[in-house]
Protein backbone atom coordinates (compact mmCIF):
# COMPACT_ATOMS: atom_id res chain seq x y z
CA UNK A 1 0.00 0.00 0.00
CA UNK A 2 1.70 3.34 -0.89
CA UNK A 3 1.48 6.16 1.42
CA UNK A 4 -0.55 8.76 0.21
CA UNK A 5 1.23 12.07 1.40
CA UNK A 6 3.06 14.73 0.36
CA UNK A 7 3.04 17.08 -3.00
CA UNK A 8 1.41 14.69 -5.59
CA UNK A 9 1.50 16.86 -9.26
CA UNK A 10 -1.86 16.68 -11.72
CA UNK A 11 0.90 16.03 -14.51
CA UNK A 12 0.10 18.42 -17.25
CA UNK A 13 -0.52 16.14 -20.99
CA UNK A 14 2.01 17.17 -23.72
CA UNK A 15 0.59 17.96 -26.75
CA UNK A 16 1.70 18.41 -30.22
CA UNK A 17 0.04 21.64 -32.41
CA UNK A 18 -2.42 19.33 -33.69
CA UNK A 19 -3.16 18.22 -30.30
CA UNK A 20 -1.65 14.74 -30.39
CA UNK A 21 -0.12 13.34 -27.10
CA UNK A 22 3.32 14.50 -27.25
CA UNK A 23 5.24 11.28 -25.21
CA UNK A 24 8.31 12.61 -25.58
CA UNK A 25 8.00 15.47 -23.57
CA UNK A 26 5.62 13.82 -21.21
CA UNK A 27 8.36 11.47 -20.35
CA UNK A 28 10.85 14.45 -19.88
CA UNK A 29 7.91 16.16 -17.49
CA UNK A 30 7.91 13.16 -15.76
CA UNK A 31 11.38 12.74 -14.98
CA UNK A 32 11.65 16.96 -13.88
CA UNK A 33 8.86 16.30 -11.43
CA UNK A 34 10.74 13.32 -10.13
CA UNK A 35 13.96 15.34 -10.02
CA UNK A 36 12.63 18.23 -8.17
CA UNK A 37 11.86 15.63 -5.35
CA UNK A 38 7.75 15.12 -6.24
CA UNK A 39 5.80 12.65 -4.14
CA UNK A 40 3.70 11.38 -6.43
CA UNK A 41 2.65 11.36 -10.27
CA UNK A 42 -1.24 12.12 -10.89
CA UNK A 43 -2.17 11.32 -14.56
CA UNK A 44 -5.35 12.99 -16.45
CA UNK A 45 -6.39 14.94 -13.76
CA UNK A 46 -8.10 18.28 -13.88
CA UNK A 47 -4.94 19.80 -15.25
CA UNK A 48 -3.94 16.59 -17.18
CA UNK A 49 -6.82 17.29 -19.05
CA UNK A 50 -8.30 14.36 -18.56
CA UNK A 51 -11.83 15.25 -19.17
CA UNK A 52 -11.34 15.86 -22.58
CA UNK A 53 -8.92 12.78 -23.16
CA UNK A 54 -10.13 9.55 -25.33
CA UNK A 55 -9.80 5.84 -23.43
CA UNK A 56 -7.37 4.93 -26.09
CA UNK A 57 -5.14 8.12 -25.30
CA UNK A 58 -5.53 7.81 -21.27
CA UNK A 59 -4.09 4.57 -21.77
CA UNK A 60 -1.04 5.16 -24.07
CA UNK A 61 -0.57 8.47 -20.90
CA UNK A 62 -0.70 6.26 -18.22
CA UNK A 63 1.23 2.69 -19.87
CA UNK A 64 4.36 5.91 -20.52
CA UNK A 65 4.05 7.07 -16.99
CA UNK A 66 4.75 3.76 -15.33
CA UNK A 67 7.28 3.20 -17.25
CA UNK A 68 8.92 6.06 -16.85
CA UNK A 69 8.40 6.73 -13.13
CA UNK A 70 9.97 2.41 -12.89
CA UNK A 71 8.73 2.70 -9.53
CA UNK A 72 10.47 5.87 -8.07
CA UNK A 73 7.41 6.89 -6.72
CA UNK A 74 3.26 6.22 -6.54
CA UNK A 75 1.54 6.94 -9.91
CA UNK A 76 -2.26 7.82 -9.61
CA UNK A 77 -4.56 7.59 -12.36
CA UNK A 78 -8.07 9.17 -12.32
CA UNK A 79 -10.81 6.90 -13.81
CA UNK A 80 -13.76 8.53 -12.43
CA UNK A 81 -16.76 8.65 -14.46
CA UNK A 82 -20.49 9.43 -14.53
CA UNK A 83 -22.07 6.13 -14.25
CA UNK A 84 -20.67 3.73 -11.65
CA UNK A 85 -20.30 0.72 -14.27
CA UNK A 86 -18.11 2.93 -16.21
CA UNK A 87 -16.14 3.66 -13.34
CA UNK A 88 -15.53 0.26 -12.54
CA UNK A 89 -14.52 -0.74 -15.56
CA UNK A 90 -11.93 1.58 -15.73
CA UNK A 91 -10.98 1.66 -12.69
CA UNK A 92 -9.85 -2.15 -13.44
CA UNK A 93 -8.08 -1.07 -16.62
CA UNK A 94 -6.09 1.16 -14.84
CA UNK A 95 -5.58 -1.25 -11.64
CA UNK A 96 -4.40 -3.94 -14.36
CA UNK A 97 -1.95 -1.45 -15.99
CA UNK A 98 -0.16 -1.12 -12.95
CA UNK A 99 -1.72 2.02 -11.53
CA UNK A 100 -0.55 2.62 -7.74
CA UNK A 101 -3.53 4.68 -6.78
CA UNK A 102 -7.19 5.68 -8.33
CA UNK A 103 -8.16 9.07 -7.59
CA UNK A 104 -11.80 9.04 -8.52
CA UNK A 105 -13.78 12.18 -9.07
CA UNK A 106 -17.70 12.42 -8.15
CA UNK A 107 -20.39 11.33 -10.57
CA UNK A 108 -21.19 14.80 -12.86
CA UNK A 109 -23.75 16.48 -15.03
CA UNK A 110 -26.34 14.79 -13.26
CA UNK A 111 -27.26 15.48 -8.94
CA UNK A 112 -26.51 12.67 -7.02
CA UNK A 113 -27.76 12.02 -3.36
CA UNK A 114 -24.80 11.50 -0.86
CA UNK A 115 -26.61 8.16 -1.13
CA UNK A 116 -26.19 7.62 -4.06
CA UNK A 117 -22.57 9.16 -4.20
CA UNK A 118 -21.80 6.70 -1.28
CA UNK A 119 -23.60 3.69 -3.34
CA UNK A 120 -21.06 4.26 -6.28
CA UNK A 121 -18.24 4.45 -4.29
CA UNK A 122 -18.72 1.28 -2.43
CA UNK A 123 -19.62 -0.62 -5.51
CA UNK A 124 -16.29 0.69 -7.36
CA UNK A 125 -14.51 -0.08 -3.87
CA UNK A 126 -15.25 -3.22 -4.04
CA UNK A 127 -14.22 -4.00 -7.95
CA UNK A 128 -11.09 -2.87 -7.49
CA UNK A 129 -8.05 -4.04 -4.46
CA UNK A 130 -5.94 -0.75 -5.67
CA UNK A 131 -5.88 1.76 -3.02
CA UNK A 132 -9.05 4.87 -3.92
CA UNK A 133 -8.71 8.24 -3.07
CA UNK A 134 -11.98 10.42 -3.28
CA UNK A 135 -11.87 13.66 -5.22
CA UNK A 136 -14.11 16.48 -4.35
CA UNK A 137 -14.31 18.94 -7.22
CA UNK A 138 -17.84 20.49 -7.31
CA UNK A 139 -17.75 23.79 -8.77
CA UNK A 140 -16.80 21.54 -12.20
CA UNK A 141 -18.88 18.28 -11.20
CA UNK A 142 -22.27 20.51 -9.74
CA UNK A 143 -22.40 17.28 -6.87
CA UNK A 144 -20.38 18.16 -3.41
CA UNK A 145 -19.21 15.09 -1.11
CA UNK A 146 -20.48 15.79 2.35
CA UNK A 147 -18.25 15.45 5.11
CA UNK A 148 -21.04 12.89 6.67
CA UNK A 149 -20.02 10.71 3.67
CA UNK A 150 -16.42 10.41 3.49
CA UNK A 151 -16.67 9.14 7.41
CA UNK A 152 -18.77 6.37 5.94
CA UNK A 153 -16.84 6.17 3.43
CA UNK A 154 -13.47 6.13 4.86
CA UNK A 155 -14.71 2.69 6.93
CA UNK A 156 -13.97 0.66 3.60
CA UNK A 157 -10.47 -0.34 3.83
CA UNK A 158 -9.20 0.45 0.04
CA UNK A 159 -10.68 3.84 0.35
CA UNK A 160 -7.86 5.59 1.73
CA UNK A 161 -7.99 9.61 1.26
CA UNK A 162 -10.06 12.00 -0.23
CA UNK A 163 -8.55 15.59 -2.23
CA UNK A 164 -10.93 18.24 -1.30
CA UNK A 165 -10.56 21.13 -4.07
CA UNK A 166 -14.09 22.71 -3.19
CA UNK A 167 -11.74 25.84 -2.08
CA UNK A 168 -13.31 25.67 1.69
CA UNK A 169 -10.87 25.09 4.25
CA UNK A 170 -13.90 24.52 6.78
CA UNK A 171 -14.75 21.59 4.30
CA UNK A 172 -11.34 19.71 4.47
CA UNK A 173 -11.02 20.57 8.50
CA UNK A 174 -14.67 18.37 8.64
CA UNK A 175 -13.24 15.78 6.50
CA UNK A 176 -10.25 15.58 8.92
CA UNK A 177 -12.44 15.80 11.80
CA UNK A 178 -15.12 13.10 10.43
CA UNK A 179 -11.80 10.16 9.83
CA UNK A 180 -9.67 10.43 12.56
CA UNK A 181 -10.70 6.94 13.58
CA UNK A 182 -9.21 5.68 10.43
CA UNK A 183 -5.35 5.40 11.26
CA UNK A 184 -3.53 6.83 8.14
CA UNK A 185 -6.61 8.07 5.87
CA UNK A 186 -5.13 10.79 4.05
CA UNK A 187 -7.00 14.16 3.42
CA UNK A 188 -5.39 15.91 0.82
CA UNK A 189 -5.87 19.78 -0.40
CA UNK A 190 -6.83 20.25 -3.86
CA UNK A 191 -6.37 24.09 -3.78
CA UNK A 192 -2.45 25.11 -3.68
CA UNK A 193 -3.26 27.98 -1.41
CA UNK A 194 -4.48 25.84 1.34
CA UNK A 195 -1.53 23.08 1.12
CA UNK A 196 -0.14 24.19 4.42
CA UNK A 197 -2.80 25.15 6.03
CA UNK A 198 -3.82 21.61 5.19
CA UNK A 199 -0.46 19.89 6.82
CA UNK A 200 -1.11 21.74 10.11
CA UNK A 201 -4.84 21.14 10.52
CA UNK A 202 -3.77 17.19 10.42
CA UNK A 203 -4.07 16.47 6.43
CA UNK A 204 -0.91 14.71 4.71
CA UNK A 205 -0.54 17.20 1.51
CA UNK A 206 -1.68 18.10 -1.65
CA UNK A 207 -2.39 17.28 -5.25
CA UNK A 208 -1.21 20.60 -6.60
CA UNK A 209 -1.12 21.56 -10.30
CA UNK A 210 1.25 24.44 -9.65
CA UNK A 211 3.82 22.26 -9.28
CA UNK A 212 4.04 21.52 -13.01
CA UNK A 213 5.22 25.13 -12.87
CA UNK A 214 7.44 25.42 -9.46
CA UNK A 215 7.55 22.07 -8.34
CA UNK A 216 10.88 22.35 -5.72
CA UNK A 217 8.73 24.99 -4.47
CA UNK A 218 5.63 22.82 -3.80
CA UNK A 219 7.57 20.37 -2.52
CA UNK A 220 9.43 22.45 0.22
CA UNK A 221 6.18 23.40 1.38
CA UNK A 222 5.97 19.97 2.84
CA UNK A 223 9.53 19.15 3.09
CA UNK A 224 10.01 22.51 5.42
CA UNK A 225 6.75 21.03 7.33
CA UNK A 226 7.86 18.00 8.34
CA UNK A 227 11.00 19.29 9.63
CA UNK A 228 9.25 21.79 11.30
CA UNK A 229 10.94 24.32 9.94
CA UNK A 230 7.24 26.32 9.54
CA UNK A 231 8.88 30.05 8.63
CA UNK A 232 10.57 27.99 5.61
CA UNK A 233 7.55 26.10 4.58
CA UNK A 234 5.27 29.97 4.56
CA UNK A 235 7.54 31.05 2.62
CA UNK A 236 7.44 28.57 -0.20
CA UNK A 237 3.31 28.44 0.47
CA UNK A 238 2.89 32.34 0.19
CA UNK A 239 5.45 31.82 -2.79
CA UNK A 240 2.72 31.01 -5.46
CA UNK A 241 0.41 34.08 -4.14
CA UNK A 242 1.31 35.91 -7.41
CA UNK A 243 1.37 33.32 -9.90
CA UNK A 244 -2.43 32.09 -8.37
CA UNK A 245 -3.93 35.33 -8.60
CA UNK A 246 -3.44 35.16 -12.33
CA UNK A 247 -5.95 32.39 -12.45
CA UNK A 248 -8.61 35.38 -13.01
CA UNK A 249 -7.83 35.43 -16.25
CA UNK A 250 -9.34 32.11 -17.07
CA UNK A 251 -9.33 28.26 -16.50
CA UNK A 252 -6.62 27.41 -14.46
CA UNK A 253 -5.09 24.77 -16.20
CA UNK A 254 -5.12 26.70 -19.00
CA UNK A 255 -2.94 29.05 -17.30
CA UNK A 256 -1.28 26.42 -16.00
CA UNK A 257 0.05 24.53 -19.07
CA UNK A 258 0.77 28.13 -20.32
CA UNK A 259 3.08 28.79 -18.01
CA UNK A 260 4.80 25.85 -18.56
CA UNK A 261 4.86 26.14 -22.32
CA UNK A 262 6.79 29.84 -21.22
CA UNK A 263 9.28 28.25 -19.37
CA UNK A 264 10.60 26.41 -22.25
CA UNK A 265 9.01 23.32 -22.19
CA UNK A 266 7.26 22.47 -25.09
CA UNK A 267 3.78 21.08 -23.79
CA UNK A 268 1.48 22.72 -26.21
CA UNK A 269 -1.60 24.36 -25.58
CA UNK A 270 -4.53 22.61 -23.74
CA UNK A 271 -6.88 20.98 -26.24
CA UNK A 272 -9.48 23.18 -28.16
CA UNK A 273 -12.21 25.39 -27.17
CA UNK A 274 -9.87 25.63 -23.37
CA UNK A 275 -6.98 27.48 -24.94
CA UNK A 276 -7.55 31.39 -25.62
CA UNK A 277 -5.90 33.52 -23.49
CA UNK A 278 -5.39 37.34 -23.55
CA UNK A 279 -2.66 39.35 -24.40
CA UNK A 280 -3.13 40.64 -20.67
CA UNK A 281 -3.13 37.50 -19.27
CA UNK A 282 -0.25 36.08 -21.15
CA UNK A 283 1.75 39.35 -19.23
CA UNK A 284 0.63 38.77 -16.37
CA UNK A 285 1.28 35.16 -16.42
CA UNK A 286 4.86 36.00 -17.46
CA UNK A 287 5.40 38.60 -14.89
CA UNK A 288 4.54 36.22 -12.38
CA UNK A 289 7.22 33.58 -13.29
CA UNK A 290 9.55 36.46 -13.96
CA UNK A 291 9.23 37.85 -10.40
CA UNK A 292 9.26 34.13 -9.00
CA UNK A 293 12.64 32.70 -10.76
CA UNK A 294 14.50 36.42 -10.23
CA UNK A 295 13.73 37.40 -6.61
CA UNK A 296 13.88 35.87 -3.63
CA UNK A 297 10.15 34.96 -3.06
CA UNK A 298 11.13 31.52 -3.63
CA UNK A 299 11.91 29.04 -0.96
Amino acid sequence: MPQIKGIIVPIVTPMTDDEEINTDELKRQVERMISAGIHGIFVFGTNGEGYILSENEKKEILSVCIEQVNGRVPVYAGTGCISTAETIRMSRWAEEAGADVLSIITPFFAAASQKEMITHYRKVADSVSCPIVLYNIPARTGNALAPAAVKELSKIPNIVGVKDSSGNFDNILQYIEQTRERENFAVLSGNDSLILWTLLAGGRGGIAGCANVFPENMVAIYEHFIKNEFAQARKAQDAIRPFRNCFRFGNPNTIVKEAVAMLGYPVGKCRSPFNDLSDEAKAAIGKALNDFFHSEVKA
